[in-house]
């Protein structure tokens, strides 16, 4: 049996007839051709797959390719018989450009024998037009036979996954490419990872236990070929999220997984089929057998979407948020004050939100969602006012928030600048009655290294609220004297002296003592900053020494009424700059 396949190129499709038929010759060259014509037929022994996506891999274009299949008998013992053409088929070509890190691994594979194939979430966002945020391929090598192929690898696990390090990629995502053998994996006992793993032969065993049609899908960058045995292909033109199998053993697999599809959804704006979004809302409560770190990671990939917003919502609507930050829902239908039009839950998702449409960092969008994180426990009502008060919200809230980010495995550095924003992202902003002093006091408290992620943190605040400026004349009058105050010294290691320093002139020994003389020595310059010379300070410190540690305790820990210091002609532009008097 023959088949006759016969292709054109629509007019958007710019390229000679000559170099594709070649094209599909070498598709078709591992396929029995038995000829082939100019004319843009070649007859093959058996069907082949892959045309578009060898074409557009090839050649980088982009178009229509029409491709029509017909059974060709030939009688036997007589020439082949006459095709009859039937409706031809449409295929989009897309140009899955892949970086010659990539085909350089895989090319390397191949040649020593191996199969390749690029495969998951890079696959996915070829498919989608996206930039991969990571490379994977699978191969039936081993680990062992993987790292003798390459110059420079790593391999540190029980997943047979290799490292493979490009040096001097200048894309970073192409720095290490994660090569990892067909794997079969066994039963998952603690809903977290496979009892056993073992290497597979074929590469639909390895798609086989993958988590989503999306992500099950493998790509020759050699033969321009995809295999797709999920139809993961027609679930990213639908733009649907689906498990490959049932979704209740998937979960049950891994529990993890739950938590991935709203991320997946939220990153790439795809809604979760039906069937599978009812298992997750059954199986949530898996989530509690995994570790807060794996946890963290992808809550981590949700703040930082376009649409953390989106996220946080659809891990609610599928009951899988209580098991990362159940805080975060505490403000559901909790009523605010009449400065506020949203209720506590949307006025956090806002004011996320806008951190992220503003590309801001991580611990500045953790803080704009956590900033009101303890308004439900603090809300009072106040028959005064007559209205909601929520005294002291930004004091528990910090500690709400460096409970949740402990609990969550978050870095220590982290935990505390996000515990110091929300702590003081209610500073006053009166700016007819502020003062540079209180001002100073403030960059003190947060450090001046954060303090202009605090103003961020308040832009948020305010379109949180509702309101159409993140930075209004008052908020921008602020932000002037911050630069103000920053001229002069507002923290101990900006001081002319140090710890060593004070030992040395002192003789004291390590101790309480050096850090009391140093903050002691702060409250001077913080009222003037002139007096931030080392002359002035030893003679400073030298008089603080002679104090009992009861009293140098107590001036160092006082506060004052600090003066404003600094030339008016420097203000000036400062000023200028924030279009403020």
């Amino acid at each position: 049996m023959e088949y006759l396949l016969r292709f054109s190129l629509a007019a958007s499709y710019n390229a000679p007839y000559a170099p594709v038929a070649q094209w599909i010759e070498h598709l078709a060259s591992n396929q029995g051709v038995v000829g082939s014509s100019p004319a843009g037929r070649i007859r093959v022994s058996r069907v082949m797959a892959g045309v578009p996506q060898l074409l557009a891999g090839r050649s980088g274009r982009e178009g229509f390719f029409y491709v029509d299949i017909t059974e060709k008998p030939r009688p036997e013992g007589g020439p082949a018989g006459r095709a009859k053409f039937g409706n031809a088929v449409k295929y989009k070509v897309m140009g899955l450009k892949i970086p010659k890190e990539i085909s350089n691994i895989t090319d390397v594979l191949e040649n020593a024998g191996f199969e390749a194939y690029i495969v998951g979430g890079c696959v996915r966002d070829l498919l989608r037009r996206d930039i991969p945020k990571d490379w994977d391929i699978t191969t039936n090598a081993t680990p062992e036979k993987i790292q003798k192929l390459f110059q420079k690898t790593f391999y540190e696990n029980d997943y047979g996954t290799v490292g493979v390090v490009n040096e001097g990629a200048e894309d970073k995502t192409l720095e290490i490419v994660e090569v990892t053998p067909y794997r079969l994996e066994g039963k998952y006992s603690n809903k977290r990872h496979p009892d056993s793993v073992s290497f597979g032969k074929s590469l639909g065993e390895d798609l086989k236990r993958r988590d989503f049609t999306v992500n099950a899908i493998a790509y020759s960058v050699s033969k321009g070929h995809i295999v797709d045995l999920y139809k993961g292909q027609n679930d990213i033109k639908d733009k649907i999220i689906r498990t490959v199998g049932g979704p209740n053993e998937r979960f049950s697999e891994d529990a993890l997984r739950m938590l991935r599809a709203a991320r997946i959804a939220t990153e790439i704006g795809f809604t979760i089929n039906r069937d599978t979004e009812k298992a997750i809302q059954n199986n949530a409560y898996l989530l509690e057998k995994i570790s807060k770190e794996r946890i963290r990671d992808e809550f981590v990939k949700i703040v930082m979407s376009d649409k953390p917003m989106d996220g946080i919502i659809l891990a609610h609507k599928l009951g899988i948020l209580k098991y990362v930050t159940h805080e975060t829902e505490a403000g559901l239908h909790v009523k605010q004050n009449g400065d506020h039009i949203y209720d506590v839950w949307e006025h956090n998702l806002r004011a996320v939100q806008h951190s992220a449409t503003r590309k801001w960092p991580l611990h500045v969008r953790l803080a704009a969602l956590f900033h009101d994180v303890s308004k439900p426990e603090t809300r009072r009502w106040s028959d005064e006012k007559k209205d909601w008060t929520f005294y002291g919200h930004d004091v528990v809230g910090s500690r709400v928030t460096k409970k949740i980010l402990e609990r969550l495995k978050f870095p220590v550095k982290l935990i505390d600048t996000v515990s110091k924003l929300v702590r003081y992202h209610l500073f006053f902003s009166d700016i007819e009655k502020i003062t540079l002093s209180a001002v100073r006091r403030i960059v003190k408290n947060v450090g001046p290294e954060n303090v202009w992620d605090l103003m961020k943190v308040r832009a948020c605040d305010r379109i949180g609220m509702g309101r159409p400026k993140e930075t209004p004349y008052r908020l921008r009058k602020y932000e002037s004297m911050i630069e103000e105050a920053m001229r002069s010294p507002v923290s101990v290691g900006m001081l002319k002296v140090d710890g060593a320093k004070v030992m040395e002139v002192t003789h004291e020994t390590p101790g309480p003592r050096i850090g009391y003389i140093l903050h002691a020595l702060l409250e001077d310059v913080l009222d003037d900053p002139d007096l931030n010379s080392e002359e002035y300070l030893i003679k400073k410190t030298l008089e603080l020494s002679k104090m009992s540690d009861r009293d140098l305790r107590a001036l160092g820990e006082a506060g004052k009424e600090k003066k404003e210091g600094t030339e008016a002609e420097e203000i000036k532009k400062i000023r200028d700059r924030h279009w403020v008097k």
